[in-house]
């Protein structure tokens, strides 16, 4: 009796949930919020190109022309008379008419197309949404454009090429109080992407070189205008503290870590060398080197040998070697015992 009555009340609550899903669940053609048509990009994709839908776009020179699909276009390949098949398209009772967004880009699809650049290329992954409304990111995003936009291409990266006003491209995280402060940590993330919009030169509008302290304690710390710099009339901030105190003791760590570019700000060849020198004035030839080099097995010679441990390391990280074996203008350190190489 026990197990009917166990049976019994599971066998209740099965069909009481079966009940409510059937309340709850969202139909695929209940209309989404502010939606005005039914369309999948992923169905059209796959039976035509993006310019039969969006004919007008071969030859839109600027985003206040139609970009959207006509109804000429629809006709193609829908009975757009039949009052019968209107659902296909349009959601029950609304019949209102697509109207385009104002814009306060410049872009010229026409230009884009001419030089073979595809739809997806800028409107990445649009052709994976079944609903106009699952699209979250309609528009490019910056990222996307500064493929080509950049300081490397020749697509120019001026913000007034592309944006018709700039008052409103400050990005949010730009806008906190302690941006000044925080912006180091911005910008040291996996993620960052300030070179779309700065260079180097950027930082020097703040940090200034001829400025920089050399101790970075007592007065110099309170006083990070003083001594005054100026640069086209506005005053300058020197550089407090960029690493810790007992940072000459630490640095080589972040050095094998790569967690840092030093050449941002060194060139490593003439900045190591005040510490790194010898009487010859050549760190590759000498001076205070790593604990690996005074090893016995450092250097071997002869067939079999596989060169020593300086070889193991030159294999394993050849970039950290060439920070202090790579002499500007001069052979190649490794020529000194390579000499075959010439040959």
């Amino acid at each position: 009796m026990k197990i009917k009555y166990y049976y019994g009340i599971l066998s209740t609550i099965l069909i009481a949930l079966l009940v409510f899903s059937a309340f709850t669940t969202k139909s695929n053609d209940e209309k989404p919020e502010g939606a005005k048509i039914k369309f999948s990009h992923k169905l059209h994709s796959e039976l035509a190109d993006c310019k039969t839908c969006h004919s007008p776009i071969g030859d839109a020179k600027s985003l206040t022309e139609r970009l959207l699909p006509l109804k000429e276009d629809c006709k193609a390949c829908h009975d757009v008379d039949d009052s019968d098949a209107c659902n296909t398209c349009h959601y029950e009772d609304v019949y209102e008419p697509l109207v385009q967004k104002k814009s306060e880009l410049l872009f010229n699809h026409k230009l884009h197309l001419t030089i073979n650049i595809e739809c997806t290329d800028c409107h990445k992954g649009i052709n994976d949404f079944d609903k106009i409304s699952e699209v979250q990111q309609k528009n490019p995003l910056m990222e996307t454009c500064y493929s080509c936009h950049n300081d490397k291409s020749v697509a120019s990266n001026a913000c007034e090429s592309c944006h018709i006003s700039t008052v409103n491209l400050i990005p949010q995280t730009h806008k906190v109080v302690d941006f000044k402060k925080s912006h180091k940590i911005l910008a040291n993330a996996k993620n960052a992407n300030c070179i779309m919009c700065h260079d180097n030169n950027s930082c020097e509008s703040c940090h200034v070189g001829t400025s920089m302290p050399k101790s970075g304690v007592g007065f110099e710390m309170n006083m990070p205008y003083s001594p005054t710099s100026f640069v086209d009339g506005a005053t300058q901030q020197q550089i407090t503290r960029v690493h810790d105190l007992n940072y000459r003791f630490t640095h080589g760590i972040d050095l094998k870590g790569k967690n840092a570019e030093c050449q941002t700000c060194h060139q490593i060849e003439v900045f190591c060398i005040d510490c790194h020198n010898t009487s010859s004035g050549d760190i590759s030839l000498g001076g205070i080197m790593p604990s690996t080099h005074l090893s016995p097995t450092f250097v071997l010679i002869g067939k079999g040998s596989g060169g020593g441990e300086h070889a193991r390391l030159a294999r394993r990280d050849l970039e950290r070697c060439i920070s202090c074996h790579e002499t500007r203008n001069s052979d190649p350190v490794c020529i000194t015992c390579h000499t075959d190489i010439l040959k």
